[in-house]
C-alpha cells in the first residue's frame, strides 16, 4: 500500500522507477536483441563487420575500431554495469544496515566499537586503496569488483541507520515490546526494521549510484574486468582511439546516455522516496 501511495503521489519516484525498470528490461533481454542485431556472429569477436562504419539500418550505432557492432557491445555490456552497481549497492546497504541496527539497538560498549570501526572506514582514503585492490581483482570479474566497491561504502549506511534505530529505540512501543519481554531479535524484526525500510531502500539507491559512478571511474582508467565488457570499458576504449577527433562520435555517447539515464533513474528514486518519507522535505516541494 505505501509503494502504491508512493508510486502515485511522487513524479520523481515515478519516473526514476521507470527509467530503472526499461534497463533493466532491457538487460534481461540483451542476448535476443544482440542476436537480432548480428545473428550468431560474437559481438566481441574483432574483424566481423568493416571498422568505423556510419550508424545506418543494419548497425544503428555504426562499427568501432575493431569492425564491433556498437549497439551490441552496449547491449551486452549494460548488464554487466547493472549487475556491479545493484551487487554492490545491495551488499554495501545489507552490511550498513546490520552495523547499523546492531550499534544503534544495543548502544554502550557495543555501540562505541562498532562506531570507533566505522569512523576508521570513513577516514580511511578509499581511492588508493579501490584502485590497489581492482588492479589486483580485475581478472576475477564483476562479483570480485563489486565486493570490492562495498567493502568501502557501507559506513555512510551504517552511520545513517544507526541514528535512526537509535531515535526509534526511544519510543513508547518499543519500550512495551521490552516490558512484554521480547527478545531483542523480535523487536528488531517486528517493531524497527518496517520503520527503517524506507531508509534501507534509499541507501541501497544511493550505494548503486555510487557504485556505478566508481566502477566507470576504474574503467576508464583501465582498472575494470578485463574479461568482461561494460559501460565504462566501452568509454574507456573509445576515448583511447580518438572517437571525437575521427567524428564517430556515436561510439563514445551511447554508453554515456545509458549511464545518464542510470544514474537519473535512480537519483530520482532515492530523492521521489526521501520527499515522500520526510514530513519536512514534502511540506518544502509542496
Amino acid at each position: 500500500m505505501v509503494l502504491v501511495n508512493l508510486f502515485r503521489e511522487s513524479g520523481k519516484f515515478r519516473l526514476g522507477l521507470l527509467i530503472t525498470l526499461a534497463l533493466a528490461l532491457l538487460a534481461l533481454v540483451h542476448e535476443p536483441l544482440v542476436q537480432w542485431r548480428i545473428g550468431d556472429a560474437d559481438p566481441l569477436q574483432a574483424g566481423t563487420f568493416p571498422i568505423f562504419l556510419d550508424p545506418s539500418a543494419e548497425h544503428p550505432l555504426g562499427t568501432d575500431r575493431f569492425g564491433r557492432d556498437v549497439l551490441a557491445l552496449v547491449l551486452i555490456a549494460l548488464p554487466i554495469s547493472l549487475t556491479v552497481a545493484f551487487l554492490a549497492g545491495a551488499l554495501s546497504t545489507a552490511l550498513g544496515v546490520v552495523v547499523g541496527f546492531v550499534s544503534g539497538y544495543k548502544g554502550g560498549r557495543v555501540d562505541a566499537v562498532l562506531r570507533t570501526i566505522t569512523d576508521m572506514f570513513i577516514v580511511i582514503p578509499t581511492l588508493p586503496l579501490i584502485i590497489i585492490l581492482a588492479a589486483n581483482t580485475r581478472n576475477l570479474g564483476s562479483v570480485k569488483l563489486a565486493l570490492v566497491l562495498s567493502a568501502f561504502s557501507w559506513p555512510v549506511a551504517a552511520r545513517v541507520i544507526r541514528s535512526q534505530v537509535m531515535s526509534l529505540r526511544e519510543r513508547p512501543y518499543i519500550e512495551l515490546s521490552k516490558m512484554t519481554n521480547l527478545s531483542d531479535r523480535e523487536i528488531i524484526f517486528g517493531d524497527v526494521l518496517p520503520n527503517m525500510a524506507p531508509y534501507v531502500a534509499i541507501g541501497f539507491a544511493q550505494a548503486s549510484v555510487g557504485a556505478a559512478f566508481a566502477l566507470v571511474g576504474l574503467t576508464v582508467l583501465g582498472l575494470g574486468p578485463s574479461d568482461q565488457m561494460d559501460l565504462g570499458r566501452i568509454i574507456s576504449e573509445a576515448l583511447g582511439y580518438g572517437v571525437i577527433s575521427l567524428g564517430k562520435e556515436m561510439i563514445f555517447v551511447a554508453p554515456v546516455v545509458l549511464l545518464i539515464l542510470l544514474f537519473l533513474g535512480l537519483a530520482l528514486v532515492s530523492q521521489g522516496m526521501e520527499e515522500f518519507f520526510n514530513p519536512r522535505l514534502r511540506g518544502q516541494v509542496a
